[in-house]
């Protein structure tokens, strides 16, 4: 039976070919969902009901191999397309070497350490909060922008996930840091002394089991740098910073403990942003975000698009869409080639498809 359902499989494969390379002559969609739930409804209509539901999901399979295939015979294109077609055009630049960078927080943050990394000659503007760095991008005050976008230990950092929706800006490359958080505190303290505990809502997450092993209070803060200033400022035995040893170095603190994080794994991915829309040598990521209509399978149909090219996707975040009805925003991060036809097809097929579709970048990650 498997056979027969190979050799019908295969002349099908044969006609979804020719009907592929017509479409490419034509200049035609390969999508044509009317046609699809024409087929789904008559043939389900001659299974029994308690297999209506797998016949749909067999066929829904069906034409997304068909479409795949058919796709590599033709070039799709939508309006982001084009766009991502004239910066491949205009040629992969190398990643620039020094430039003027956006930063949440102060001197010695995480963000600014990740910007010295992936610039060794920056002009680092500092800003009360990651608004104020989406805005400096968006306006041109600075070339680039660095954010925190997720942790290995606390996961993702949701206030930036909610800005994305609401800044327009482009992902040119990305950096997995290595962050190792220390206890600091004025000369003459002690772990022992301590009462208090200032940092950043993140780095608090990353370091719960210190805390609740002496028992210390918290308190939040914008940074983990501004921790450190706010301590040195204060002068006080019973209250100390949780921050990178940098910011320690910086603002005069003396280290009470290093490495305090629960996991000795701990990583902060950043992303870089720009107002331009750049592909860079060595880009092998790309990010969307996809609102997808609120009906049975509309998620699932598109993660089998993805798996249907053989693309892998390396993160999927949800995030809720304000003055609605639960609708969600679907943020996505994928291993991929933008110059390979079967991607960028991909990408014109979701523009074309799907409620909102959004091109985030494509970049290198380090």
């Amino acid at each position: 039976m498997d056979d027969q359902i190979v050799q019908l499989y295969k002349t099908r494969m044969e006609i979804s070919k020719k009907i592929g390379e017509e479409k490419a002559k034509e200049g035609s969609s390969i999508n044509v969902s009317s046609r699809e739930k024409q087929i789904i409804n008559r043939v389900t209509k001659i299974v029994d009901d308690d297999i209506k539901v797998y016949t749909k999901q067999l066929f829904t399979t069906l034409f997304n191999t068909s479409k795949a295939y058919q796709s590599s015979f033709s070039d799709n294109s939508s309006n982001t397309v084009i766009r991502i077609k004239e910066a491949i055009k205009n040629g992969e630049k190398e990643f620039p070497v020094s430039a003027t960078v956006a930063c949440q927080g102060v001197q010695g943050a995480f963000s600014s350490i990740a910007a010295e990394r992936l610039f060794p000659i920056s002009e680092i503007s500092y800003f009360k909060n990651f608004d104020g760095v989406f805005n400096a991008v968006e306006k041109g005050f600075c070339e680039f922008g660095i954010l925190p976008i997720e942790n290995s230990t606390a996961g993702s950092v949701l206030a930036v996930y909610d800005l994305m929706i609401k800044h327009k800006f482009y992902i040119v490359k990305s950096i997995k840091l290595p962050v190792q958080h220390c206890i600091a505190g004025i000369k003459g303290g002690s772990l022992k002394n301590l009462k208090t505990i200032i940092s950043h809502e993140q780095a608090l997450s990353q370091c719960k089991n210190i805390i609740k092993e002496y028992n210390y209070e918290t308190k939040v803060c914008e940074n983990t740098a501004i921790a450190a200033r706010t301590v040195a400022e204060m002068n006080d035995v019973s209250v100390a910073a949780l921050c990178s040893e940098e910011s320690a170095q910086i603002y005069g603190l003396e280290i009470y403990q290093r490495f305090v994080q629960d996991k000795p794994n701990n990583n902060t991915r950043f992303i870089c942003i720009s107002k331009n829309l750049n592909i860079y040598k060595g880009s092998d990521k790309i990010s969307i975000m996809v609102n997808v209509s609120h009906t049975p399978g509309s998620l699932n149909n598109i993660l089998n698009r993805f798996a249907t090219i053989g693309v892998n996707l390396s993160k999927l975040e949800s995030r809720p869409l304000s003055n609605t009805d639960f609708e969600f925003l679907f943020y996505f991060d994928f291993d991929a080639d933008i110059k390979q036809r079967e991607v960028l097809n991909l990408l014109a097929e979701l523009d074309s498809t799907v409620k909102e579709f959004v091109f985030l970048g494509s970049y290198k990650q380090i």
